[in-house]
C-alpha cells in the first residue's frame, strides 16, 4: 500500500518531479534560524549543522555533519570530554541545558558560546539523541542587555516611556508616565492623545510624525501641555526625546512606532521664567533710573519710569494725582486728577495731562480709590469670557475699551499719599500676579518720587524770579 500511495502522490504532482519527503523544508527551517544549530545522536555524532553554525565556526555541515562529538576539531582536545558530557547530559535530564565554553574555529580561533541543550525522542518517546542551539556570548549578553533596560524602563525607570505605535496611540506606558498623564497604564492604551491631553497635543502629535517620516530629531523637545484630569487641567512642561521603532526582521525598516522618553521639568522651567523675568524687570528699573535721571523736569522723569515699566508688563497705564494736592490718611472723599497716560492709538510714549485739574469720573468702589483708601495694591479683572461684556467692564471705570486686568498702586512719598498709577492688559495676556504687584509697587515709588520733586518746584521759587 505505501509503495502504491507513493506511486499516487509522485503522478499528483506531475512528471518529473521529485517526492517531497520534508527533509527540504526541514534544511530550509534551519538554515533560516538566527542562532546556530546542531544536533546529535545517541552515541553523540553530529547529524545537523545549519548555516548560522556555520558563520560562527566556519565548518560547513558537510565538514561537520558525521563526525563524532567536538573532539579533534571544534574544541580543545583537553576540553572535549567535559564538552561531550554536558551536550549529552541533556538526553538524561528534563528541561534545557544551558552551558558556556569555548569553541574552535576553522582558521583555528576561539569563540564563547553559549549553548541550550535539550534532549531529543524518537518515535518510542525514548530519548534518541541531543539538539544543541548556541551563539556567541557577546551577542546573547547584548540581547539579554537589550530585554533588561527595556524591562527596566517600563518598571523602574524615573522619566515617563511611551511607546506610541503608527497610529499615534500609546501602546505601552511605563508606571511614572501613567502617573504623568493621571491615569492607570492599562486605561491609557489604544486612546487618542487628544483624550489625555486638552492643549499641547498637536505639537506632540506632529513630534511623532516627523518621527515616524524623518527619524529622532538630534536634541530633546521642550513641551508645554494640559493634562486631564478628574480636578481639571494641570499645565505642565515636558522634555522629551524621541526615537523610531523598527522591526529587526524585516529586511527593510518597517516602522513599528515611536519610542517616547519625558521628564516633567515644570518647576524648574517655572523658576527659568521666573529669574528671567526678575532679571529683565531689573534691568528696565536700572534703564529707567538713568534715563530718568537726565530729565529736567521731573513731570518727563515719572513718564520716562511709566514708558519704561510697560515693556512686557501691560498694555496701557495712567498716573492719577490727589485733587488738591498730597494727605496724610485718605480720610473722606478722594477725588483723583489725570496727570500722565499712554496713548490709545497707535503705540507711543506717554502724555502728560494739561493743567485744567479736571476731576477723572471714578465712581464710588474704584480700583484707583480703593488703592488710595488702602494705601497698598488693587488687583482687578473683567471676570468674563464674553468680549463685550469686558467691554462695558472696562467703559464702566474710565479704562480703555480692551483692558480686561487693571493693577493699581499707590504712590506714596514722605509719608504721604500723592495718587495712583494704574497698569491695564488686555485679553491676549494673563492677568497680574502677586510677583506682578511687587513690580508695580517698585515702579510706583520711583515715579511717586518724581511727583513729590515736581509739587516741590512748583512751591520753590525759581532762582532768577524775584517774588513781586
Amino acid at each position: 500500500m505505501s509503495a502504491s500511495r507513493r506511486r499516487g502522490t509522485t503522478d499528483e504532482l506531475g512528471p518529473g518531479e521529485p517526492e517531497r519527503d520534508g527533509s527540504d523544508l526541514l534544511a530550509a527551517l534551519l538554515d533560516g534560524m538566527d542562532a546556530a544549530l546542531c544536533a546529535f545522536d545517541a552515541q553523540g555524532v553530529v547529524t545537523h549543522w545549519n548555516r548560522e553554525a556555520e558563520r560562527i565556526l566556519g565548518w560547513s555541515a558537510a565538514e561537520a555533519v558525521g563526525r563524532h562529538g567536538f573532539a579533534g576539531w571544534a574544541v580543545r582536545s583537553a576540553d572535549a570530554a567535559e564538552v561531550e558530557a554536558w551536550l549529552m547530559s541533556a538526553m538524561r535530564a528534563t528541561g534545557r541545558q544551558v552551558h558556556e565554553f569555548a569553541l574552535l574555529t576553522k582558521d583555528g580561533g576561539r569563540v564563547l558560546v553559549r549553548t541550550q541543550s535539550a534532549t531529543v525522542r524518537g518515535p518510542d518517546g525514548k530519548p534518541a539523541g541531543v539538539y544543541s542551539a548556541f551563539s556567541e556570548v557577546h551577542a546573547q549578553i547584548d540581547l539579554e542587555r537589550s530585554i533588561a533596560l527595556s524591562e527596566a524602563l517600563f518598571e523602574d525607570a524615573s522619566w515617563g516611556v511611551v511607546l506610541v505605535d503608527a497610529d499615534l496611540r500609546p501602546a505601552v506606558v511605563n508606571a511614572h508616565a501613567a502617573r504623568a498623564l493621571g491615569i492607570g497604564r492599562t486605561a491609557v492604551l489604544g486612546r487618542p492623545l487628544g483624550d489625555l491631553l486638552a492643549q499641547g497635543v498637536e505639537e506632540l502629535e506632529s513630534a511623532l510624525t516627523h518621527v515616524l517620516a524623518e527619524g529622532a530629531p538630534p536634541a530633546p523637545a521642550e513641551m508645554w501641555v494640559s493634562v486631564r484630569t478628574t480636578d481639571g487641567e494641570r499645565r505642565r512642561c515636558w522634555r522629551s526625546g524621541f526615537v523610531r521603532l523598527a522591526s529587526p526582521l524585516a529586511e527593510e525598516p518597517v516602522p513599528l512606532g515611536v519610542g517616547w522618553l519625558f521628564q516633567d521639568i515644570t518647576e524648574a522651567k517655572q523658576a527659568e521664567q521666573e529669574a528671567a523675568l526678575l532679571r529683565f524687570r531689573a534691568n528696565q528699573l536700572h534703564r529707567a533710573a538713568r534715563a530718568a535721571a537726565e530729565c529736567e523736569d521731573p513731570m518727563e522723569a515719572a513718564v520716562v519710569h511709566l514708558d519704561f515699566a510697560l515693556a512686557g508688563f501691560a498694555d496701557h497705564a495712567l498716573v492719577d494725582r490727589v485733587a488738591g494736592g498730597p494727605v496724610t490718611d485718605a480720610e473722606g472723599p478722594i477725588r483723583l486728577v489725570r496727570a500722565a497716560e499712554t496713548p490709545s492709538g497707535a503705540p507711543g510714549p506717554s502724555l502728560l495731562a494739561g493743567k485744567a485739574g479736571l476731576p477723572v469720573r471714578y465712581k464710588e468702589g474704584h480700583p484707583a480709590l480703593q488703592c488710595v483708601e488702602r494705601a497698598g495694591c488693587v488687583r482687578a479683572g473683567a471676570g468674563s469670557a464674553d468680549p463685550e461684556r469686558a467691554r462695558e467692564w472696562a467703559l464702566a471705570r474710565q479704562w480703555p475699551a480692551d483692558a480686561v486686568h487693571a493693577l493699581c498702586a499707590v504712590l506714596r512719598s514722605r509719608g504721604r499719599t500723592l495718587g495712583v498709577v494704574t497698569f491695564l492688559r488686555s485679553a491676549g495676556r494673563t492677568r497680574f500676579e502677586r510677583a506682578d504687584a511687587v513690580y508695580g509697587e517698585d515702579v510706583a515709588v520711583r515715579i511717586a518720587a518724581a511727583l513729590d520733586l515736581a509739587d516741590l518746584l512748583e512751591k520753590t521759587p525759581q532762582p532768577g524770579r524775584g517774588a513781586g
